[in-house]
């Protein structure tokens, strides 16, 4: 009975994919912070025609709220996106779409630290795996090239933007702010606005300003991203619970992997292969094996709001 369900999450999948490719085309066609910027001016705008009278409505419930949406804001639309799209310029999509399907497993184990969960057996075995992978992969299959200061800056900084995410996901289980998804998306996005337009006003009018190229692109990420993709994910977690919907993130890389061989002619080398293979492994590992690390500690896991 479930089975159609599971095309919203699937979808949502394919649709971030195709946000991985435009942060690639962004890369020579609009300064990273203009088309965060531009996208979520686009996004607001869309939102404003069906969130924005239901947000009146609830602002006696909203402002004392506001701090906390500003920060979330700032973490998961604002701080993350940038990041990615400073990314895009030295790393390849494959390794990008890698390193943010290790979101899920940051967050399990920021749990840990900001919301009291017990650690896992799967934290512990999957953590460890992931980290191997990682190593292998953003040292292009050689390890010790790290210690020689030899590895991508892009991976770096997508790592922590998958760390920024992650922590917008512990807060936002931990803060509870007892709005529905729409509303508090909306009011994190104009947030995230508010910060992006102060980095705005400093670039030069040239920058600053969308053109041809980047057009089609702030379409993309603006509606598609941040408008179609949240809601398909959200409709995901409402039918078959965020622990389901959270495994489809391990096709992340997968799909991502297929257009950009397809699309940008990317090369699938073994340390791609076998470092993204392990790393996917490990976020398994820790997906599903949920008996406690430590004896006589059960853990405890929260809905996803």
């Amino acid at each position: 009975m479930s089975a159609p369900y599971f095309l919203f999450p699937f979808v949502a999948i394919l649709l971030w994919a195709g946000n991985v490719m435009v942060t690639k085309l962004a890369v020579n066609a609009i300064d990273p912070t203009a088309i965060t910027f531009w996208r979520l001016a686009f996004a607001v705008a869309l939102m404003s025609t069906f969130v924005q009278k239901p947000v009146w409505r609830s602002r006696a419930v909203i402002v004392p709220q506001l701090p906390r949406l500003a920060i979330l804001g700032f973490l998961g639309m604002a701080l993350f996106q940038c990041l990615a799209y400073q990314a895009a310029k030295t790393t390849t999509a494959t390794s990008m779409a890698v390193i943010t399907s290790l979101v899920p497993l940051l967050t399990m184990l920021l749990s840990v630290l900001f919301l009291r969960e017990a650690p896992t057996v799967g934290m512990l075995c999957g953590g460890l795996l992931s980290l191997v992978g990682l190593v292998y992969l953003v040292s292009s299959g050689n390890p010790a090239a790290l210690l020689s200061g030899c590895g991508h800056v892009g991976d770096l900084l997508m790592l922590i933007a998958a760390l920024a995410y992650a922590l917008y996901g512990v807060l936002l289980r931990r803060w509870n702010v007892g709005l529905p998804s729409w509303q508090s998306t909306y009011l994190q996005a104009i947030a995230a606005l508010g910060f992006m337009l102060v980095f705005e006003f400093r670039l030069p009018l040239h920058a600053a300003l969308p053109n041809r190229a980047s057009v089609p692109l702030i379409v993309y990420a603006g509606m598609s991203a941040s408008v179609v993709l949240p809601y398909l994910w959200m409709q995901g977690v409402k039918h078959l619970g965020a622990n389901r919907c959270s495994m489809f993130i391990n096709l992340l890389p997968v799909a991502t992997a297929v257009i950009a061989v397809g699309w940008f002619r990317e090369h699938l080398h073994a340390y791609h292969l076998l470092g993204g293979g392990v790393t996917l492994l490990g976020v398994l590992l820790a997906q599903m094996i949920r008996r406690p690390l430590l004896i006589g500690c059960r853990a405890t896991h929260r809905p996803a709001k």
